[in-house]
C-alpha cells in the first residue's frame, strides 16, 4: 500500500532532475560587462580584440577579462562603474561604427554554457536601467490617414478630368466639384479607392459637394495600428541601440512603456526612440525665385517653400519622388572624407527614383529632412503642448547619372548621419511619440532591490521549515523537502521562460512559498483526522492524500483564475507578479500532492507501521 508505480517514480526524478539543471544558472551570480559589435555586421578579429585589451590596459580600466563571443567582444568587470567607466572611452576608441551595450554576463562554467541555459531575466527595478513612457498622438494617425486619402483621391480625379477642391475640416474631406453631373463619377471613384469610407452628399443650391468620412471602425483600427506600428518601430530601434533585454509593450488606449535595463544615460536611447524623422526625395524649382517666395509669404503653384541648414530659402517641388516609407535599408558611410548616409529603395521607390533620374539629368534635387516635435506654448498664463512639424533642406546635389535603388545622401555631421542611419533602418514612426515620464533607476539600488527580496524568501522560507518541522515532525521535514524542490522549479521555469523578475514578482515568489505549504498542511491535517478516527497509519496515509485533493485543488485554481485575470489586464509590474503567481501554484501543486507523496511513500510504503510521527 502507498505505492507509486514505477513511471511515477521515474517522472518526479526527471522534473526534479531538469529543473535543477535549469535553475543551475542562477547560483553563479553575474558580471557586469560590455557587448561591442560592429555595425556594419562583421566578426572581431583576434588583432582587433588585442587591440582594444591594450586600450583599456593604457587607460587603467577595471576589467577583468576579454573574450570573443560569436564574433562580438564581450568585455567582464569587477564592478559597474568600472563598466559605465570603461563604456565612453570604448566608445570614443572604436568610433561611431561599433555599438557598445552595457549588460550582465554570466559566471557559468563552461559546460552549462555549452547548454545554452540562461539565467531568469530580471527587470529594470531590479536590474537597474532607463525607464520612459510615451504617449502617442492617434489625433495625427487620423490626420496623416485623411492627408493619404487626400492625395488619392486628388491623383483619381486628375486622371478622370474632374475639377474639384478638397480639404479637410476635422475628422472630414470636402470634396466641391465644379460641375455636378460629376458628382456620380466623383462618388465610384471615391468608393474604389476604398469601399469603407461613408459618402454624404452635401451639395445646396448652385454648390456640389461631397463629404467624406472614415467610419468608427476605421477610426478604431487606424488608431490600433498607429500603436501596434510605433511599438514594432520602436523594438528595431532599442535592437539597433544594442540594449540588451529590453521591454517595449503597450500601457492603456495610447501610452507605450520602454524599459532598457543596464542602460544609465538616457539621453541617446530618448532621442532615437522619440525621434519621428524620415527623409522625402524632392526636385528643386529651378526657374522660380526662392528670396521672392519668402518675402511675398507664398510659394509658385507646384513649388513649396523650405530653408535649407544655412537659413536660405529653398522652393521644391510639391510631389515627392521617393519618402521614407520606401527606404528598406541605411546606413552610415563616408562619401570622399564627408559623413554620409547610404540609402537603398524598395521596388517602388527605385522605379520613381530611375525614372526622375532619367528625365532631369543635370537638375538639382534636395533632400528634404522631417521631423515632428513637441513644445511647449504659453496662452493667458496656462501652458500646452502643441505639435510641430519641422522640414529642413539638409542637401542639394546636381543629378550627374542615372540610379534607382542605392545612392548616398550627404550634409550631415557624423552623429546626425549615425541617428538617421538608425532611424530609418527601424522605419519611420506611424504617429508622433511624446514623452511624459522617465526614470532612471541605478546599478546600485537594482542591487539593493535584488538583496532585500532574496533576504525575504530566505526569512520566509526559514520561518516555515522551523514551523513545519516542530508541528508536524517527520511530515514536516517532507513538507520542507517539498518546499525547496518548489523553489528551485519556479526559478528554473523563470529561467527556461526568460519571463522578466521584478520586485512585485518577488512578491509572488514570497506569497507562493506561504501556499505551497498550505496544501501539505491540508493533507496532514487530513491524515491526523483518519488516525483520531481510528484508522491504520497506511490507510490514514492514502485517505489523507485523497480527501485533501478535491480541496487544494479548488483553492488554487481559484488563485490562479485571479492570476491569470491579472495577467491578462495588468501591465508592468502587475504582469510580473501574475507570472511568479501562476508559476508557484503550477509547481506548488505539483510538490505538494505528487513530489510529496512519492517521498511519503519511500518511507512508509508497504512497511508495517505502528506510529506516526506526525
Amino acid at each position: 500500500m502507498n505505492q507509486y508505480p514505477l513511471w511515477k517514480n521515474a517522472l518526479v526524478i526527471i522534473v526534479i532532475l531538469l529543473g535543477t539543471l535549469f535553475a543551475l544558472p542562477n547560483f553563479y551570480g553575474e558580471d557586469p560587462a560590455l557587448i561591442i559589435s560592429k555595425e556594419s555586421g562583421l566578426v572581431f578579429n583576434e588583432s582587433e580584440l588585442k587591440d582594444v585589451e591594450d586600450f583599456l590596459l593604457s587607460r587603467e580600466s577595471n576589467f577583468t577579462s576579454i573574450t570573443n563571443k560569436d564574433g562580438d567582444l564581450l568585455i567582464r568587470f569587477a564592478n559597474v562603474e568600472g563598466q559605465i567607466d570603461a563604456s565612453d572611452r570604448v566608445r570614443s576608441y572604436l568610433g561611431r561604427f561599433s555599438t557598445v551595450a552595457l549588460t550582465f554576463a554570466p559566471r557559468m562554467p563552461g559546460w552549462i554554457q555549452q547548454l545554452d541555459l540562461n539565467q531568469m531575466s530580471l527587470g529594470l527595478d531590479l536590474r537597474g536601467g532607463v525607464y520612459f513612457k510615451f504617449e502617442v498622438d492617434l489625433d495625427a494617425a487620423i490626420q496623416q490617414r485623411l492627408d493619404q486619402y487626400i492625395t488619392d483621391i486628388n491623383k483619381s480625379l486628375i486622371d478622370q478630368r474632374i475639377r474639384r477642391s478638397i480639404r479637410k475640416e476635422g475628422n472630414s474631406l470636402r470634396v466641391e466639384l465644379a460641375n455636378p453631373e460629376d458628382y456620380n463619377q466623383a462618388r465610384r471613384s471615391v468608393r474604389e479607392i476604398d469601399n469603407l469610407l461613408e459618402v454624404t452628399n452635401a451639395s445646396s443650391g448652385s454648390q456640389t459637394v461631397m463629404v467624406v468620412n472614415m467610419t468608427d471602425d476605421q477610426l478604431k483600427q487606424r488608431r490600433d495600428f498607429a500603436i501596434q506600428q510605433n511599438i514594432l518601430t520602436m523594438r528595431n530601434r532599442v535592437n539597433e541601440l544594442g540594449v540588451a533585454e529590453p521591454i517595449v509593450q503597450r500601457q492603456g488606449l495610447d501610452r507605450i512603456v520602454v524599459q532598457l535595463p543596464g542602460v544609465q544615460d538616457p539621453t541617446q536611447a530618448e532621442r532615437i526612440l522619440g525621434a519621428t524623422a524620415t527623409l522625402e526625395f524632392r526636385l528643386v524649382c529651378e526657374n522660380e525665385n526662392a528670396f521672392e517666395a519668402e518675402e511675398k509669404g507664398r510659394a509658385p503653384i507646384g513649388c513649396d517653400l523650405f530653408k535649407d541648414r544655412s537659413g536660405n530659402p529653398v522652393l521644391l517641388k510639391k510631389k515627392a519622388i521617393v519618402t521614407g516609407n520606401q527606404l528598406i535599408d541605411a546606413s552610415q558611410s563616408f562619401s570622399q572624407g564627408r559623413p554620409a548616409v547610404s540609402i537603398r529603395l524598395d521596388s517602388k521607390g527605385s522605379k520613381s527614383m530611375l525614372e526622375t533620374t532619367k528625365k532631369n539629368l543635370n537638375k538639382p534635387m534636395a533632400v528634404l529632412f522631417v521631423q515632428q516635435r513637441q513644445e511647449t506654448i504659453e496662452e493667458d498664463g496656462d501652458f500646452f503642448n502643441r505639435s510641430v512639424l519641422d522640414k529642413e533642406v539638409i542637401n542639394i546635389a546636381t543629378i550627374r547619372g542615372v540610379f534607382s535603388s542605392q545612392f548616398e545622401i550627404t550634409g550631415l555631421t557624423v552623429f546626425e548621419a549615425k541617428d538617421l542611419a538608425i532611424l530609418l533602418r527601424a522605419g519611420a514612426l506611424a504617429a508622433p511619440i511624446f514623452k511624459i515620464e522617465e526614470k532612471t533607476v541605478g546599478p546600485s539600488l537594482g542591487q539593493d532591490n535584488i538583496d532585500k527580496g532574496f533576504a525575504a524568501i530566505v526569512a520566509g522560507l526559514i520561518a516555515i521549515i522551523i514551523f513545519m518541522i516542530l508541528y508536524y515532525k517527520g511530515f514536516g521535514l517532507i513538507a520542507n523537502i517539498g518546499l525547496v524542490v518548489n523553489l528551485t522549479l519556479i526559478v528554473a521555469l523563470l529561467s527556461l521562460l526568460q519571463a522578466s523578475l521584478t520586485l512585485p514578482g518577488i512578491a509572488g515568489i514570497v506569497l507562493t512559498v506561504g501556499m505551497a505549504v498550505d496544501a501539505n498542511v491540508l493533507i496532514f491535517e487530513r491524515i491526523r483526522e483518519e488516525l483520531r478516527n481510528g484508522n491504520s497509519p497506511q490507510a490514514s496515509i492514502a485517505a489523507g492524500y485523497q480527501k485533501a485533493f478535491g480541496t487544494i485543488a479548488d483553492a488554487n485554481i481559484t488563485t490562479l483564475i485571479a492570476a491569470l485575470v491579472l495577467f491578462t489586464f495588468g501591465t508592468g509590474p502587475i504582469k510580473g507578479f501574475a507570472v511568479t503567481l501562476s508559476l508557484g501554484i503550477l509547481t506548488s501543486l505539483f510538490t505538494a500532492i505528487i513530489a510529496s507523496r512519492a517521498v511519503v511513500n519511500f518511507f512508509y510504503g508497504n512497511k508495517t507501521i505502528e506510529k506516526l510521527r506526525i
